[in-house]
């Protein structure tokens, strides 16, 4: 298992996965990652809805991306076929639920590098999801009431592999 820095230096965004599932161990690890994250006031009102890749509120809402953005038959669906989705929401009378909710992807995207295992963070389904169909879709994902979405994450062993990006301290860090 790979250290939280060296995760942090290997992790990319994974767009091709294999059709193994995840373990029910690795699943648990990521969950647990996801909800060992901090959030303000110590709060804890991030909730994570798990589809695998197959499940059909899937489709529908690639659908829906897709209509409310025109795109016409995308090379992928917004998952990139990964076996294992996630669905972070919040309350919505909580200020800071997508703060929360990022820290909680970012803790779950390390663990899946710790792990292995490939991610990628998204966030093109959130005019599906907060759109038209908003009601109908937290009722599918079994969202709690008065909770909205945040921000997903796909997961599931890397059939494409990258370089990291690379980085500039000079034009992205100002120290005072």
């Amino acid at each position: 298992m790979a250290t939280v820095l060296e995760a942090m230096e290997q992790r990319v965004s994974t767009r091709g996965y294999t059709a193994e599932k995840l373990t029910a161990e690795e699943l648990d690890t990521l969950l647990k990652a996801g909800l060992q994250a901090p959030t303000a006031a110590n709060r804890q009102e991030i909730h994570i809805t798990v589809l695998n890749g197959d499940n059909p509120i899937l489709a529908e809402i690639e659908d829906e991306k897709n209509a409310l953005a025109n795109i016409q038959s995308p090379a992928h669906n917004f998952y990139y076929e990964a076996p294992t989705v996630m669905i972070l929401s919040g309350d919505k009378a909580m200020a800071w639920s997508g703060v929360d909710a990022g820290i909680a992807v970012q803790n779950i995207a390390l663990a899946a590098e710790g792990l292995g295992l490939g991610s990628v963070i998204l966030g093109c389904i959130k005019n599906a999801l907060n759109g038209e169909k908003c009601a109908y879709f937290s009722k599918a994902l079994r969202l709690p009431e008065n909770y909205g979405y945040q921000v997903a994450i796909a997961v599931g062993h890397k059939a494409v592999t990258k370089t990291p990006h690379e980085y500039s301290m000079e034009k992205n860090v100002t120290i005072l």
